[in-house]
């Protein structure tokens, strides 16, 4: 792979990893080295819509318009990451830290700035963390970090250069391909320990802040939101891969895992302490300029887009004021991918996902307006096709353009398309 190709890919990956050290702009201080990086990055996007459907997923609802034409402008995949962290080396312990800040780019108003929530250009903060370990017996992590499970499908985005679904200026962030061939990894406090590096083998395993389920059941006349207020227990996550290179060629191997005991929907809506779970598998693989990165999901009661969101609904068609049984839904997806490096170090790639999730035991999609036992609403399909062309114009500066194109349906296969067109730069330091 190109340097600088290399160099882009790499600052994005330390942006979003567990890495204490980003490789930014370092300062020694005393017995710390300090590391100040990150990245910058802005998108004009155009959306053409077509489709009346009204397709009800957490965090991505759409109602379909008809026709529509818009434009935004606004962070990509990735946010901004300021990202300040430490390293040093005491009583036989290499020990570090990492706070980051994500301010977004998109603003709706030039005017009461300071009052901007996160959609509309405000600031995340979505590390915050200390590791300490040894190269002989690996580290532990302590803090807010990318989740275990599912990180690597997002990091072998080649979208997370570029916008991918969504739309910049929609959010503090576009969606990639979240919810078009993988679950979000998310940002989660937790506990994890990565092993040593047994010549490209590496495993890392830990307990996270519990995802809340948030889902869309039937509720007499229409699809309703309920949102569970208990969780059980915590998250399990781990992961393990191998990575390797033979001659010209290098690549990864991964799997990862994620389960969680899930609690209550609240009154008149029981779920026994269901287990939530999910695992994953890919692979990339990389060969004179030429990448492939395949991967697969699925699992039961994690849901869609979002872990948690709307991975559980009623089996039943009870009433609303009695107590009905909440069951899983079942979920699957994956992407394939394929990129190329021309001698102008300019790269080009192609990909095709697709995110699924099935009805509940009992729950049945209908043909009208939802009724008792119907969610006809809900999201049973993302499919998104992409285009994108990530030239380095320096070394840390990348020039991006995307073309994506999706396609969403409800349970009753009603569907919206849309086009989407990006123009951007994201600058690595």
């Amino acid at each position: 792979m190109n340097k600088n190709i290399k160099l882009a890919v790499a600052g994005a990956v330390l942006a979003l990893s567990a890495s204490a050290a980003n490789a930014g702009i370092l300062i020694p201080a005393g017995d710390w080295t300090v590391d100040i990086g990150g990245n910058v990055n802005t998108y004009t996007n155009w959306s053409k819509t077509d489709g009346v459907a009204t397709i009800n997923a957490t965090g991505t609802t759409s109602v379909g318009a008809g026709k529509n034409t818009t434009n935004g402008f606004g962070n990509g995949l990735l946010p901004n990451f300021l990202s300040v962290g430490g390293s040093t080396r005491q009583n036989d312990l290499d020990v570090s830290f990492v706070i980051s800040l994500q301010p977004g780019s998109s603003n709706r108003s030039a005017l009461g700035v300071s009052s901007r929530t996160a959609a509309e250009g405000g600031i995340n903060a979505r590390q915050s963390f200390i590791t300490f370990g040894d190269k002989s017996w690996g580290s532990v992590k302590v803090g807010k970090d990318l989740g275990i499970f599912a990180s690597d499908a997002i990091l072998n985005d080649m979208t997370l250069l570029g916008v991918g679904a969504g739309t910049a200026g929609g959010g503090n962030t576009s969606l990639g391909r979240i919810g078009y061939g993988y679950i979000y990894a998310d940002w989660k406090p937790q506990i994890s320990y990565t092993t040593p590096n047994f010549n490209g083998f590496q495993a890392t395993a830990g307990i996270a802040q519990a995802f809340t389920h948030t889902t869309f059941i039937d509720n007499l006349a229409t699809d309703n939101l309920t949102a569970s207020t208990v969780n059980a227990s915590p998250a399990y996550e781990g992961k393990a891969s191998y990575a390797f290179a033979v001659n010209d060629v290098s690549g990864k191997l991964w799997v990862s895992g994620l389960a969680q005991k899930v609690g209550s929907f609240g009154a008149n809506l029981n779920n026994n302490d269901s287990v939530a779970y999910a695992g994953d598998i890919g692979a990339n693989v990389n060969f004179a300029g030429f990448g492939l990165t395949g991967y697969y999901y699925n699992g039961s009661g994690v849901g869609h887009v979002g872990q948690g969101f709307d991975g559980y609904g009623r089996n039943t068609a009870a009433a609303v004021n009695s107590v009905s049984q909440i069951s899983a839904r079942d979920t699957d997806g994956g992407y394939v991918q394929a990129t190329y490096i021309l001698p102008t170090k300019t790269k080009v790639g192609v990909s095709w996902g697709q995110s699924n999730l099935d009805l509940a035991s009992g729950e049945t999609a209908g043909t009208a307006a939802s009724t008792a036992g119907q969610v006809g609403n809900l999201v049973k399909e993302n499919e998104m096709w992409t285009a994108g062309i990530y030239h380095p114009l320096t070394k840390h500066l990348n020039l991006v353009a995307e073309y994506n194109y999706s396609t969403s349906r409800n349970q009753r296969n009603q569907e919206n398309k849309n086009n989407n067109g990006s123009l951007g730069a994201i600058l690595f330091f």
